[in-house]
């Protein structure tokens, strides 16, 4: 007769988990003075759970934990269908944000495993669950790499051998007693490519990470961006994938195992331009299914002009001259006003004067900055034409 641990897992494999893993509910309490220092030095992005504690003590958020079930679903790397060739300039989203928002699947998949365990235990006594998904108290990372799914890269990530890092991750705290699996150490060596080549330097080689340098954090963020990190972007409007790209464990991966994670061309790899003034039902339904679309519009606005200033897209002058005008929101405005610093090589009197006119308008402060900035570069090269 298998166990039930054996049980589970042949589920898992039915309702189309990928990887699966079982660790005990014991403390992850090693991870404490890295996240403090993490913290104090300012690294943090402000999106972690506000408890350190609950971070790492699974009884303080769970009755009687015994056992931490851990799942990977892998994703696509590669679109099948690229979108129709039409001239215009495109951004893309990461990999992990392709497809319908992981969040919503892998809940599925856990929920699916729920049901599946709590009719394979037949048990007397009351089972209970909780399943997590990145948003969690705990640490996907390391409960993951507890369990037997892959290593911690110096990028931070888990890396399957099966996979690499391209998988979600999802864990589900559990009052049933599994027997562990055997955690992985990791296999970089003496690798470095993710470290070397992340353009900003966010990771510090011993697989932490710099999170408030990291483009994927910078993409996702509010206000302005600064300025150091918008060429660096390139044409990418949300997350990023270089620490993954360059990865040799990550060669040749690409699973299509998922129907709902195969991306919509349209929506991954958008033209920049119709974004800048998309209306929120529009964006709604174009992105609305993404991952990358938990921060509203702004965000994605604010980042597709930036890419076209690092594409070099002239065409978008006009829309970059009525933003200015006419959007009510500073960060558009003056987001708008460097990437025309940027984009205008022929500058005319008549650029002049409406920026000037702009700037004389503007009372937000950090908006007032990125007029000024933009009029100087202008009026430096009018001068040295």
């Amino acid at each position: 007769m298998p166990t039930l641990k054996e049980q589970v897992i042949e589920a898992s494999k039915t309702i189309g988990i990928d990887k699966i893993g079982f660790t005990s509910a014991a403390p992850f309490d090693y991870l404490e003075a890295s996240l403090k220092e993490q913290k104090a030095n300012g690294h943090s992005t402000g999106f972690e759970h506000k408890v350190l504690e609950e971070r790492l003590y699974p009884d303080l958020i769970f009755d009687q934990p015994k056992s931490i079930i851990a799942i990977a679903l892998a994703y696509p790397t590669k679109i099948l269908n690229k979108p129709a060739r039409t001239g215009a300039k495109r951004g893309s989203f990461a990999r992990a944000s392709w497809g319908i928002d992981y969040h919503d699947i892998l809940r599925d998949k856990m929920d699916q495993l729920i049901s599946a365990i709590e009719t394979l235990a037949d048990s007397d006594t009351e089972i209970t669950f909780k399943p997590m998904v990145d948003t969690g108290e705990l640490s996907d990372v390391a409960v993951a790499q507890r369990a037997g799914l892959g290593f911690i890269g110096l990028n931070g990530l888990l890396i399957t051998p099966e996979f690499g890092s391209y998988v979600y991750l999802g864990e589900i705290i559990t009052n049933i007693p599994f027997e562990p699996d055997t955690p992985m150490a990791n296999q970089c060596g003496s690798c470095t490519r993710c470290i070397d080549y992340c353009p900003p330097q966010a990771l510090m080689g011993d697989g932490r990470l710099n999170a408030k340098r990291c483009l994927s954090y910078q993409t996702q963020t509010k206000g302005f961006m600064p300025e150091e990190f918008r060429p660096k972007i390139r044409s990418v409007i949300y997350g990023c994938d270089i620490c993954q790209q360059v990865c040799p464990f990550n060669k040749g991966k690409d699973f299509h195992f998922h129907p709902d994670m195969e991306p919509d061309p349209e929506s991954v790899m958008p033209e920049l331009q119709p974004v800048l003034t998309i209306s929120n039902k529009q964006f709604k339904l174009q992105f609305g299914h993404l991952a990358g679309s938990w921060r509203g519009k702004k965000p994605l606005q604010r980042n597709a002009i930036i890419a076209l200033a690092n594409v070099k897209d002239r065409t978008a002058i006009p829309k970059l001259l009525e933003l200015i005008d006419t959007d009510p929101r500073p960060v558009i405005r003056g987001t708008a006003a460097w990437a025309l610093s940027q984009l205008v090589r022929d500058v005319t009197p008549e650029i002049l004067d409406f920026l000037e006119t702009a700037a004389k308008r503007e009372e937000e402060p950090e908006a007032q900055v990125e007029f000024d900035n933009a009029l100087q570069i202008l009026k430096e090269r009018y001068s040295e034409r």
